[in-house]
Formats: C-alpha cells, structure tokens, sequence
C-alpha cells in the first residue's frame, strides 16, 4: 500500500482488526520510509444489486433509501434505531442471498412487509397504507383487521 504523506510504494501492516460484523477489516499501517501512521479498510467488492420499479425502471438498490422509509414507518414507536438498522440490513442481506443481480420493487416490499410484521403492528400498517395504495378507508380497515386476526390467532 502506497503511503499517503511521502508516497513510498510500501507499507507495513500493524494491526488488523474486523470491523462492521467482519464486513470488514480495518488494516493500522506504518510507512518504513517516513514512519508516519495510517489506516486502511478492506472489504470484498459486491455484485451491483438492481431494483426493478413497476414502471420498468431499473435503480441500484440502495440501503439508505430502504432505512428511510423504514424509519417513516416506525416514526414515534418505541423501536430502538438499532433494531431498525438492523433490519434493513437484513432485508439487504436476504435479497442478495437469491443470487439475483436484479430484484422487483415488490419482492422488496414484501420482504419489508414481512418483517415490519413480526416487529411491529403500528409500522406494518402504515408501510401497507403506502405500499398497498389503498383507495379507500375500507381497504385500510380490512388490513388492520387481518392484521388483528392474526395476532389474535397467536
């Protein structure tokens, strides 16, 4: 690795550890020419991964767009940031699994339904209110009352 203050073709490594999960490793070096410190992080290169809209449009996935409307559907519920990080990393995680360089906006949104289900009631119908477009109230009622069926049935 080529040292950033003097520019010498070499360094050495002297520390390795794992970072974010082991996604990565974050390398301490020491230049043998100017003996200055620096660090550098190393992660495996991944797959694009594309998001086919309903419309025909395609768009790289994007994890923090995912996050964001994660967030609006858990605005002012008692869900750690942590946990929905957590899950949006996860649904992330479960589209790569398929081994697929392009999803369909729907498999994500049904991915995102899924687990917004098993978290949270409140989030899950209000990602449903905009996922599912419902036209009327009647469509929203229905929902909340499937949703109650099924946490009765529990």
């Amino acid at each position: 690795m080529k040292c950033p203050f003097c520019s010498f073709e070499d360094s050495r490594v002297v520390d390795s550890r794992s970072v974010e999960s082991g996604g990565s490793i974050r390398r301490r070096r020491e230049c043998p020419e100017c003996n200055r410190r620096f660090t550098t992080y190393e992660k495996y290169e991944e797959t694009p991964l594309l998001v086919t809209k309903k419309d025909g449009r395609r768009e790289l996935f994007d994890v923090k767009k995912l996050l964001g409307g994660l967030l609006r559907a858990f605005e002012k519920r008692p869900v750690p940031y942590e946990t929905i990080q957590e899950m949006a990393h996860e649904i992330e995680r479960e589209l790569r699994l398929k081994g697929e360089s392009e999803v369909s906006s729907n498999d994500v949104g049904e991915l995102v339904m899924d687990h917004l289900e098993k978290t949270d009631k409140i989030a899950y119908v209000r990602f449903a209110s905009v996922y599912r477009q419902f036209a009327d109230v009647k469509n929203f009622m229905q929902e909340i009352e499937r949703v109650m069926k099924t946490n009765n049935d529990k």
